[in-house]
């Protein structure tokens, strides 16, 4: 059996341990930023692995883990495994958190207070997003799914700036909330059909229970309950206000995670538990989906568009773009699904991008309302020409990643509601409105703070990797469509 599953998830473990005797923040930096090299290169090695002909099944590991009573005719039910494996959109979504980690411990070397704790929770929230890719049964997800609360709650709190403390409280109600309600549901599921198990649990919802069916109202019931839940963490309207918080108050390092991966962990629940699990059930609330959709995608944009912080037009334009998430999975088609699973994985690079720029700019003129900025073409030509390529990312130019995402979603949704598709179409222009908008605004005009360096050193890491694979997945899509595809069989679409 292969452990090269358990090594990804676990080696930041070493560095948290090596970070403990730490004497001083030059070391802890050090040891921070390479201990993030190591999921990266194990993220390398699994998809040249894959590459060479083996498939994702090879890298699945199983071990007895808890047994709760035996039953003579059916002796697996009431276990518990230690089960890992990955699928085509798992795999991605680890390589896209391993790659984001990496950049966020470079984004993190202005931290100046606690270094060593800051490192040391980092790590451990990657631990948790990879693990919750990588989760095959339901405890597990959902242990994973919990490590990630407490290490966001601290570093939005500690390092995040004036109203950070507000912002992680805020934080920890709504993903508390949502986490109480998905263990409620995982807690139904395994008393009802006895497992844990990813594809167990699948087969006993549709029809292959050994326990006996399940009543259509609980399948019902359970499905809501989980879209409720991962509709927080989406987030999905009215759900939203904790997120504006977080990325208007929390360090630049720490909302690089949190908007390219955290969020996007609420599209692998709907997708992975709703649509996988639960395909009946999806489908009847299709409708639903769309309108939400469409909300989410409008009320976004017209709201970053009346924003004059930059961090708020972020804030406002990730409900957006999550929207188009939404109005594709609502679609229940491959195009549309397919546009849902890139355009997730197209705004974590947009995010992090447009994320690390705006804490260029707030570390060198303390600020990032757009009132009080003006002009940096022309004393940062460098800068204003990245964030101009990150503008034109986010806002779905022709040859970038967001392109492909919001053509394949609405692609898909004109074939099944092309009122509801029509509609959310707006939201491209509104999108195109509020980011040229907020470019224009920090780039041109009258310049009158003093001037500042262009980008210069490590700065260049994070910009030119991030452009690398946006403009690398809208050229050539299909770098993700090969893995996708036993991801879009996944869930029967």
């Amino acid at each position: 059996m292969s452990y090269l599953l358990s090594i990804f998830i676990f080696s930041p473990l070493l560095g948290i341990l090596v970070l403990m005797f730490a004497s001083n923040e030059k070391t802890a930096r050090f040891i921070g930023t390479v201990t993030t090299l190591f999921p990266l290169v194990c993220s390398f090695v699994l998809y040249g692995t894959y590459l060479s002909g083996k498939g994702f099944d090879s890298f699945s590991e199983h071990a007895k883990w808890i047994q709760f009573g035996r039953f003579e005719q059916a002796p697996d039910l009431f276990r518990i495994d230690y089960e890992l494996g990955v699928n085509g959109f798992s795999f991605i979504m680890m390589l896209l958190t391993a790659v984001l980690a990496a950049l966020a411990a470079v984004t993190a070397q202005k931290i100046t207070k606690q270094v060593k704790n800051f490192y040391i929770l980092l790590l451990l929230l990657e631990i948790g997003m990879l693990g919750v890719f990588a989760a095959e049964n339901l405890l597990l997800f959902f242990f994973f799914f919990e490590v990630t609360l407490p290490a966001m709650f601290f570093l939005i709190g500690k390092w995040g700036k004036f109203e950070s403390e507000k912002a992680s409280y805020s934080y920890l109600i709504y993903n508390g909330i949502g986490s109480a309600i998905l263990l409620l549901v995982f807690a139904i599921i395994f008393g009802k059909t006895g497992t844990t198990n990813f594809d167990g649990v699948t087969d006993a919802l549709n029809g292959g229970n050994p326990l006996g069916p399940i009543s259509e109202s609980l399948k019902t019931g359970l499905f809501i309950a989980l879209f409720i839940a991962f509709g927080i963490k989406l987030p999905i309207f009215p759900l939203h206000r904790w997120m504006v918080n977080v990325h208007v108050q929390a360090p630049p390092a720490v909302v690089m995670l949190h908007a390219g991966v955290l969020l996007k962990i609420g599209a692998y629940g709907l997708i992975r538990f709703g649509m996988g699990m639960f395909p009946e059930e999806f489908d009847k609330f299709t409708t639903l989906i769309a309108i939400l959709g469409v909300v989410n995608v409008l009320y976004g944009a017209f709201l970053a568009l009346i924003q004059t912080d930059f961090r708020r037009v972020l804030a406002y334009s990730s409900i957006s773009h999550m929207g188009i998430v939404l109005l594709g999975l609502a679609a229940a088609n491959e195009a549309g699904v397919k546009g849902a699973i890139f355009q997730v994985i197209s705004h974590g690079l947009i995010a992090a991008l447009l994320f690390f720029l705006l804490g260029m700019i707030e570390d060198r003129f303390g600020t990032s309302d757009m009132k009080c900025l003006g002009g940096l073409a022309k004393n940062m030509p460098l800068f204003s020409g990245f964030l101009l390529a990150g503008a034109m990312a986010s806002l779905g130019l022709p040859g970038m990643s967001g392109f492909i995402g919001e053509f394949l979603a609405f692609l898909g949704l004109f074939d099944t509601m092309p009122i509801a598709a029509a509609v959310g179409t707006l939201g491209i222009i509104l999108t195109a409105a509020y980011v040229l908008r907020a470019v224009l605004s920090i780039t041109f005009g009258k310049f009158e703070l003093d001037r500042k360096a262009d980008v210069k050193g490590m700065e260049f890491l994070p910009i030119l990797i991030l452009l690398f694979f946006i403009i690398a997945i809208g050229v050539a899509p299909e770098i993700l469509g090969g893995p996708l595809g036993s991801a879009l069989q996944l869930v029967g679409r």
